[in-house]
C-alpha cells in the first residue's frame, strides 16, 4: 500500500512538472503553433516536407475558369473576384501547412505567443516584411486590416473579430489579441487574416466593389487583366519573403494566368486545344473515356492522380429551409429518396466513385452510422426532443437500383412522407390540402455542366411525384448574388471541410446565417444542438472531446436531410502539360489550397 501510494505521488509529482515545463513553454515566442499537440516541423527547418526545395523557377502555368470576375476585392460581398488573387499576392501572419491538420508557421510574423488556455495571442512581425511597394509591413497595417475585415469585410470575418475584446501594440512590431469568448481555435485564425496596406484605402470605401488591386505581401503581383476575361499574375524578383523556410520550394512560376470562359465544357475545349495547361477533372466516367486527344496519345499531356486523407465534404443540391415547401424534414427525405443515386453514378460515373454518406466522411471525424453512444450521445441528449429521426438513433442514406432511373420502392416511401406532410397527388400533381401545387426552382450557375447533367436525370424521377421542378440557370454574377441573399429553392452545394473544423462551421451552419446575407449556411439551418457542438469543438482541450463533438455535428447535419449528396474521390484528378511537375511527396490534405500552383513548377 505505501509503496503504491508514493508510486503514485511521484507519478503525479512528475506530471505536475511536466505540465508546468509545458505551459511556461507555452508562455514564450514560438515558431508555429499547431490546434492539438506541437506543430510536426523543429524550429530550424529548412522547408515544408511536402515541397522540391530545389525546384526550379521559371515558366509559367495556365489555368482555365467558367464565368468571370467584376471584382478585384475579395475580401467583400460584393463583386466577384478572380481566383487566385488573394492566395497569391496577399499574405497572413501565418502560413499553414497542408500535411498536418492544422498547424501555422511563422509567416508575415516571427513568433506566435500565447497562454495554456488561449485567452490571448500575441505576434512579432519580421522585420524584413515589405508590401509589393517595399514599404515595411507595420503593426498599424496590421491592427487597420483586422478591424476593416472585421467590421465591413465579408461575414467570414466577422465571427472571429467578434470574440477580440482588445487589440492593442505592445512593442514596435508585436500585436495582441485578447479574447472575450473561450476558444482554443482564435489563437490560430489570428494568424490567418490578409493583411493590407492601410494607406491605400485612406478616403476610399472598402466595402464598395471595384477594379483597384489590392498592395499586398505576397510572392505575385497583378501584371495584367481584363475584367471577366483573364488576370496574370507575376512572380516579384523583389518579393521579401522568398527565403523563407516557409517559402522554399514554393512559388516556382514566373507567370500565373487565369483564363475565364463561358462554362465547363468550353474550359476543357481550350485545355484540349492548348489554351490552357491544366486542368482538373471531377468526373470519373469523363476521366475514363474523354481524355484520348491528340496531346494526350503524344505524351504531351500527362493525367495525373493525386490521393488525400481529407473529410469528404458535402457535394450536392441543397435545399434551402426558409422556403416553407423544405422546411419539413420530411419532404426533404422524400427529395432524397427520389433521387436515384446508384442509378446516376453508374451513368455518369460507370459506377465507380463513392457516395458521400455523412459531412465528414472518409475521416476519423465521421459519424459512427449506429446510435450514439458515449460522449456523442451526451451532446445531443439534451436537445433530443427536437433532433430530426435519426440523429441520435442512427441514419443512412436511401439505396436504390443501378438498374433503373426510378426506384419504384423508395418512390412508395417517398409518396407515403409527403402524404404525412400534408402532400397528395391530384390528377398527377403534387398538391396540398389547399390545392397549391408543390413548386420549387432548381438554380444552376453557368457552366456546371456535370450539375446539370445530374439535375436533368433528377428531374425525370420526380415526375412519378407529380413534382416538375423548374430549372434556371444563371451567369457567375447573377448566381454570387442570389445565393449570397438566399434567393434560390434548391442549388448547387458544395462545402470543402477540414481534418480541423472550427469556427468556420458557425459561418457554414450557424443560426445567424438564416438571415444575415452571405454566410455559408445556405439551407437556412438554425439548430442549438449544432451550435452547441460547435461549441463543444471549439473550447476542446483534448481530441477526443474534439473528435466526438465533430461527430456529433456530423448526425445533426447529416440527419437534418438539408443536402442531396452525390459522390466524392479520395483522389484529386489533374491533367497538365507534360512540362509542369509536383513533388513526389503528397501531403496529407493532397490537392488542397496551397498545392497547386504553389509547389508545382515547370521544366523542359
Amino acid at each position: 500500500m505505501r509503496s503504491h501510494f508514493f508510486r503514485s505521488a511521484k507519478c503525479a509529482a512528475a506530471a505536475f512538472a511536466l505540465a508546468s515545463l509545458a505551459l511556461a513553454a507555452q508562455a514564450e515566442p514560438q515558431q508555429g503553433i499547431a490546434m492539438y499537440g506541437r506543430p510536426a516541423l523543429p524550429p530550424d527547418f529548412v522547408s515544408l516536407p511536402y515541397v522540391n526545395p530545389d525546384a526550379p523557377k521559371g515558366g509559367r502555368i495556365v489555368f482555365g475558369e467558367p464565368g468571370g470576375f467584376d471584382s478585384l476585392n475579395p475580401y467583400i460581398l460584393k463583386g466577384s473576384a478572380p481566383w487566385g488573387l488573394g492566395l497569391l499576392t496577399v499574405e497572413t501572419l501565418m502560413g499553414r501547412s497542408i500535411d498536418e491538420p492544422f498547424t501555422l508557421y511563422g509567416l508575415l510574423a516571427e513568433s506566435i505567443e500565447t497562454d495554456a488556455d488561449r485567452t490571448w495571442v500575441e505576434f512579432t512581425l519580421r522585420p524584413e516584411a515589405r508590401f509589393a511597394d517595399g514599404s515595411p509591413v507595420t503593426v498599424e497595417d496590421v491592427m487597420w486590416s483586422y478591424k476593416t475585415l472585421g467590421t465591413l469585410g465579408h461575414p467570414r470575418y466577422q465571427g472571429a473579430w467578434a470574440k477580440v475584446a482588445s487589440m492593442e501594440q505592445t512593442g514596435e512590431r508585436s500585436i495582441r489579441f485578447t479574447f472575450n469568448t473561450a476558444d482554443r481555435e482564435l489563437a490560430l485564425l489570428m494568424g490567418m487574416r490578409p493583411i493590407l496596406k492601410k494607406a491605400q484605402w485612406a478616403g476610399k470605401d472598402f466595402a464598395a466593389s471595384s477594379l483597384e488591386v489590392p498592395m499586398g505581401s505576397g510572392p505575385y503581383t497583378v501584371a495584367e487583366f481584363e475584367p471577366g476575361r483573364f488576370i496574370t499574375f507575376r512572380r516579384n524578383p523583389d518579393y521579401w519573403g522568398a527565403d523563407l523556410p516557409l517559402n522554399r520550394g514554393r512559388n516556382n512560376f514566373d507567370e500565373i494566368r487565369y483564363d475565364y470562359f463561358g462554362d465547363g465544357d468550353v474550359v476543357f475545349q481550350a485545355f484540349t486545344a492548348g489554351e490552357t495547361s491544366s486542368y482538373r477533372e471531377t468526373n470519373s466516367g469523363k476521366w475514363k473515356t474523354r481524355y484520348d486527344f491528340p496531346a494526350v496519345l503524344s505524351g504531351d499531356i500527362v493525367k495525373s492522380e493525386i490521393p488525400n486523407q481529407r473529410p469528404s465534404g458535402i457535394n450536392g443540391l441543397v435545399m434551402n429551409t426558409r422556403n416553407p415547401v423544405f422546411a419539413d424534414w420530411r419532404v426533404r427525405e422524400a427529395m432524397i429518396l427520389a433521387f436515384n443515386f446508384e442509378f446516376i453514378n453508374q451513368a455518369l460515373n460507370g459506377g465507380t466513385e463513392p457516395r458521400i454518406t455523412s459531412y465528414f466522411s472518409n475521416s476519423v471525424l465521421g459519424m459512427g452510422h449506429g446510435p450514439a453512444t458515449g460522449k456523442v450521445a451526451e451532446i445531443l441528449a439534451p436537445f433530443a426532443a427536437g433532433l430530426p429521426p435519426g440523429t441520435i438513433e442512427g441514419y443512412e442514406l436511401p439505396k436504390g437500383d443501378a438498374d433503373k432511373a426510378t426506384d419504384r420502392g423508395n418512390i412508395r416511401k417517398a409518396i407515403a412522407l409527403l402524404e404525412a406532410a400534408g402532400w397528395s397527388s391530384d390528377d398527377g400533381v403534387l398538391k396540398n390540402a389547399a390545392g397549391v401545387p408543390f413548386s420549387f426552382e432548381i438554380l444552376l450557375p453557368a457552366g456546371a455542366t456535370e450539375a446539370q447533367s445530374i439535375v436533368d436525370i433528377y428531374v425525370e424521377a420526380l415526375r412519378p411525384l407529380g413534382i416538375t421542378p423548374r430549372v434556371t440557370v444563371v451567369d457567375s454574377a447573377q448566381y454570387r448574388e442570389r445565393t449570397n441573399t438566399y434567393g434560390f429553392d434548391m442549388t448547387w452545394y458544395t462545402r470543402a471541410l477540414s481534418l480541423s473544423p472550427g469556427n468556420e462551421q458557425l459561418l457554414y451552419w450557424g443560426g445567424r446565417g438564416v438571415t444575415e446575407p452571405g454566410s455559408r449556411n445556405w439551407m437556412g439551418m438554425n439548430s442549438p444542438a449544432a451550435e452547441a457542438a460547435i461549441g463543444v469543438m471549439l473550447d476542446s482541450a483534448s481530441q477526443e472531446d474534439f473528435i466526438a463533438a465533430t461527430h456529433a455535428l456530423d448526425r445533426i447535419l447529416t440527419a437534418g436531410r438539408y443536402v442531396i449528396p452525390i459522390w466524392f474521390s479520395p483522389v484529386s484528378k489533374l491533367a497538365h502539360s507534360r512540362h509542369l511537375h509536383y513533388p513526389d511527396r503528397i501531403p496529407l490534405y493532397g490537392d488542397w489550397p496551397g498545392f497547386q500552383p504553389e509547389t508545382w513548377w515547370y521544366e523542359d
